[in-house]
This record gives C-alpha cells, sequence and structure tokens, in this order.
C-alpha cells in the first residue's frame, strides 16, 4: 500500500499467506483492511505534522500588537527577537489599535506568517460592542505570555486599611464612595465592577481617559478608590500619596508580597489579572502552533527572562494552547456575566 502526501510517502506492507487468505471469513477481512488503512492515515498525519514543522517558517513572520511603547508592544518585540534566530527568519512587529491589530489578524491567512498579540480585549470586546472578530471562531490559541497584577488602592484620607475595612466603609455609605477606571471595559473598570458585585455594594464609577488621569484623580482626592498597576502603586504608596490594600490575582504576588489578595482578605473567590497571549488564525496547522509555543515558551521560561519583566511589573507564564484556551473560556463565562449585569457597553 503506498500512499502519497506530497514529495512524502508512507508504505506499509501487509503480507498473508496465500494458503491463509481462505481460512479468514469477509468479516475478519474487513477488519484487517479497517485497521491498515487507520495505521496508514495516522502515520501520514503524523508524517504531515513532522514535515509541516520542519519547512516552517520559509519567510519572515510578522506579529500584530497594540500601540507602539506600550506593555503589549514591548513584550512582543522581546519575543520575536528571541524566537526569530531559533526560526530563522525575522520576526516583524507591527503595531495598530487593539481593535485593528485583532481584525486584521482575524483575516489572515492561516498559514503562521501573521500572528496576533493582544490583552483581554481580543475576547472581551465582542461582549462590549459590534466587532467583526470572535476569539472562538478565528483563532487559535498559541500561548499566554504574561500576566499583570493590579493593586486595589485608596486616597489616604480614606479611613479603610484593608478589603474588609473598605467593604464596611462601603456598605455604611452607599453611593458616596468613588472609583476611578482609565477606559470603559478596561481592567480598572471591570475589577471595580467584579468587586462590587461580588461584596454588594454601591460604588460610583468615574471613568477617564487613560492611566495617567486615573492616577491623577486617585492622588488629588478626586475619587476615592481604584484599580492600578503593581509598579505604579509601589511608587505611590511608599511616598504616601495613596494607601494600597490588596492584589488582585488569586493568590499573593511576587509582585507585592507584603499585600494580601483581594480573596484572601475578605472577598473569596475574587481574581482579576490583566494578561497578554499570542494567537494565529483559526485552522492554521497544529504542527506550526506547536513549533510556534516551543520556541516562545522555552524563552519565557528562562530565569533572566523572568526576572527581566517581573522588574516591568509583569510575570511570565508561557502555557500550552490548550491552557490558553481554558483561560480565556473561564474568564469570558467570569466577566461576561460583570458585564451583562452591569450593562456595561463601549464607547
Amino acid at each position: 500500500m503506498l500512499i502519497g502526501f506530497g514529495e512524502r510517502a508512507t508504505s506499509i506492507q501487509i503480507v498473508i499467506a496465500r494458503d491463509q487468505l481462505n481460512s479468514y471469513s469477509g468479516r475478519y477481512m474487513s477488519r484487517i483492511c479497517f485497521v491498515a488503512a487507520a495505521v496508514s492515515v495516522g502515520v501520514i498525519v503524523a508524517g504531515a505534522r513532522v514535515g509541516l514543522a520542519q519547512d516552517y517558517p520559509s519567510k519572515p513572520i510578522r506579529i500584530l500588537t497594540t500601540t507602539a511603547g506600550g506593555g503589549n508592544d514591548v513584550a512582543t518585540r522581546q519575543i520575536a527577537q528571541a524566537i526569530s534566530g531559533p526560526l530563522g527568519q525575522p520576526v516583524i512587529v507591527e503595531n495598530r489599535t487593539s481593535f485593528l491589530a485583532t481584525e486584521a489578524a482575524s483575516k489572515a491567512p492561516p498559514d503562521g506568517y501573521t500572528l496576533l498579540v493582544n490583552g483581554g480585549s481580543t475576547w472581551l470586546t465582542p461582549l462590549l460592542q459590534k466587532a467583526p472578530f470572535d476569539v472562538a471562531r478565528d483563532f487559535s490559541p498559541i500561548s499566554l505570555l504574561l500576566r499583570e497584577v493590579n493593586v486595589f488602592v485608596v486616597h489616604p484620607s480614606v479611613p479603610a486599611k484593608s478589603i474588609k475595612e473598605l467593604i464596611a466603609l462601603a456598605k455604611a455609605k452607599p453611593g458616596q464612595l468613588n472609583y476611578s477606571s482609565a477606559s470603559i471595559g478596561g481592567a480598572s473598570h471591570l475589577g471595580a465592577e467584579l468587586f462590587k458585585s461580588m461584596a454588594d455594594v454601591n460604588i460610583v464609577h468615574v471613568p477617564y481617559k487613560g492611566n495617567a488621569a486615573t492616577i491623577t484623580a486617585l492622588i488629588s482626592g478626586e475619587v476615592q478608590l481604584g484599580i492600578i498597576d503593581a509598579g505604579v502603586a509601589a511608587m505611590h504608596s511608599k511616598s504616601g500619596k495613596l494607601r494600597a490594600l490588596a492584589v488582585t490575582s488569586a493568590m499573593p504576588s511576587v509582585l507585592a508580597p507584603e499585600l494580601p489578595a483581594v480573596a484572601a482578605g475578605g472577598l473569596p473567590g475574587y481574581e482579576l489579572v490583566g494578561s497578554a497571549g499570542m494567537w494565529a488564525p483559526v485552522k492554521t496547522p497544529m504542527a506550526i502552533i506547536d513549533r510556534l509555543n516551543q520556541e516562545i515558551v522555552r524563552f519565557l521560561r528562562q530565569p533572566d527572562v523572568k526576572e527581566r519583566f517581573l522588574k516591568t511589573s509583569v510575570e511570565v507564564v508561557g502555557s500550552s494552547p490548550e491552557e490558553f484556551a481554558a483561560f480565556i473560556k473561564s474568564d469570558m463565562a467570569r466577566m461576561g456575566k460583570v458585564i451583562k449585569d452591569a450593562g456595561i457597553k463601549a464607547d
């Protein structure tokens, strides 16, 4: 039996003594043919995946990501440089807005030469507004790359010194505490709404445009509480301009080891982490996904790389495609409920 796959072929010879053929019923002969066919297909598929992995890439790869100079851009450029050598091709980073990068990647050919690095907006944007892309329909996950831990902070004038005390204060003064967010549907907004829902408190949302305006409002006392980047929180809490209460990750973080998690500090089950991941267009061959994942994870798990990212208040992950897919599914279910219950719509 000779079955070709491009220039590759697998030859399987099944030899049965001629004088034995008559002893087999049609039923047994059918089984033998079925097993032979199944083995053939299995060998061909395995050979195809190995062949694709060996041939890929044969030209430059481009990674679409968000605004130049932002966290995703900086991380993407480090990853691109690291995997270019092992892959033997240039890896080019292109910057666009989050929306446009995701849209363009969703329409790219599934050949492994156009990839996307973006954060939670990739799967949450369609829950907030009409979008031409859908993470489950249009993308194949490669790896969850990084996660960013945020911190609950309050203005020093707020008497609460823990999450439990903040919840008690909010219950005692419904509608009198304000919280800031950097964007509608962003981490600071959804994290506070998740807190509001789980703690059953009434705190008022005051939206701002960008992180800088959010921080200014918190330091000036224009708003009383908010969720901000761990590195920024550490800087302003040390100076006494803000008071840090807890990290938003499920467990304590190395980024702020002195702080408890919100979940442990008074709100069991609470978790909010920013994240960045890499995708390929849907139907990209699994051999290519596996190759990219292998090189990316190898880079991210190097001790010096972990330390380098920690200095920018980011934790390295480096997951399998399956783990990344499970993370997305869980986050969509949890945050989808928050978005729906709070009636959040993006501008």
